[in-house]
């Protein structure tokens, strides 16, 4: 095994770990809206906290220019060990909303520095098979991001169990990155601090095409990762019962998610063979039609529901890696940490829409409306991803494969 792909896999090893934090109190919120008496704005803070940190971590570590300026191995490192120390504080200490919100906003914080300096070092490591690279990275990410899914669903344990083993997986994360973890070849100038860069990514037109595709798939993807748990526990209770063959909602919605795993390396090799443009454009097209019909399952055949989730948990994220790597493409070379940072403030700030907006239309249409509504961001996705491959920029994208 190469060099590159041995850091590949030790990194998205690391990355797999550290990402179980971000929905590892979503996976438990059944025992917690218990114990807690929480309701729908009590639910859906658990989850905006984390993306409200993230947004905030993202736009302080954009304006210091953090990525390009500290190494971004130990931002990796040290944002993980935050993350784990507050997600083991809401098991160790807290009994209530209040002290886990501040909590679950510190670790979002952590995220930030956990998730798009991961990007950066994968990039330093590939030129050619970028995509593919990136993409199998955000599949690690997107294993992760389910994992405490998968500890609820067959472990059984109790919440504060199930957080605690997630912090543990953190742990093992940040000393993985720190022991064995190392930038490539292929580095980037070397940057020093300056606040305009932060908003550079939006001066060039084709990182800013990139940034608006992003934009589309992330008003889908974190609110269909969020809830689709509870649309996948609460067909069931409308059904009277029974399971996804054989799995209880937990087991099922970690299969749903972990499914974005091989769709960010289908999507990896697509792109680096085809041209971003063409997968960002195919996954958003295919990704919007299973919001659009998923919900209309609702209270039906559990078989049929969970084959359409999923269809969509694969499409969803497939594209995902895809504009981040578009940015290393298209973005001046020695910020293009900033303006992974950049973009992913801005998208995450989005979700915070998202997440919210779900249970408001779900008590007012029913899932069908509320999955509908996630359709529009890959629609207008798609109308920036289709600009961009007009311009005469997209010639930088896999290497004149736009």
């Amino acid at each position: 095994m190469s060099a590159a792909w041995r850091q590949l896999v030790l990194l998205s090893l690391a990355e797999l770990g550290a990402l179980g934090l971000w929905f590892s109190a979503n996976a438990v919120l059944p025992a917690l809206s218990r114990d807690w008496q929480l309701g729908d704005a009590g639910r859906a803070g658990l989850t905006l906290a984390v993306q409200l940190g993230f947004i905030v971590g993202t736009l302080g570590s954009a304006l210091a220019n953090l990525p390009d300026v500290v190494s971004p191995r130990r931002v990796v490192v040290w944002s993980t060990l935050l993350g784990a120390a507050a997600n083991a504080a809401v098991a160790l200490w807290v009994d209530g909303l209040g002290p886990a919100l501040t909590l679950r906003f510190v670790t979002g914080v952590a995220m930030a520095g956990a998730y798009p300096p991961a990007m950066k070092i994968m990039a330093t490591w590939f030129r050619e098979g970028r995509g593919l690279a990136i993409g199998l990275l955000i599949g690690a990410l997107t294993v992760g991001s389910a994992s405490p899914y998968l500890i609820q669903g067959i472990g059984d344990l109790p919440w504060r169990g199930t957080l605690l083993t997630a912090s543990l997986l953190a742990l093992v994360g940040a000393v993985m990155a720190q022991t064995f973890v190392t930038e490539g070849p292929h580095r980037f100038p070397p940057a020093r601090f300056d606040l305009r860069m932060a908003a550079a990514v939006f001066r060039e037109r084709g990182a800013r095409l990139a940034c608006f595709g992003y934009f589309g798939h992330m008003w889908e993807l974190y609110a269909m990762w969020a809830w689709v748990g509870v649309f996948l526990a609460e067909s069931l209770d409308a059904r009277g019962g029974g399971s996804y063959a054989g799995l209880n909602a937990a087991g099922a919605t970690f299969v749903v998610i972990a499914a974005g795993a091989p769709g960010c390396w289908l999507g990896g090799v697509a792109s680096d063979r085809w041209g971003r443009t063409t997968l960002t454009i195919v996954a958003m097209a295919l990704s919007g039609a299973c919001a659009l019909v998923t919900g209309l399952t609702f209270g039906g055949p559990p078989l049929l529901t969970l084959l359409l989730a999923l269809v969509w948990g694969v499409t969803i994220v497939a594209d995902s890696a895809q504009f981040s790597t578009a940015i290393t493409e298209l973005s001046p070379p020695a910020y293009v940490g900033t303006a992974l940072t950049t973009q992913t403030c801005v998208g995450f700030a989005l979700t915070l829409v998202t997440i919210w907006l779900v249970p408001a239309l779900v008590r007012r249409g029913g899932w069908p409306a509320a999955f509908a509504a996630l359709a529009i961001g890959p629609m207008l996705g798609i109308v920036a991803m289709a600009r961009l491959r007009r311009l005469p920029e997209s010639v930088r994208l896999a290497g004149g494969r736009r």
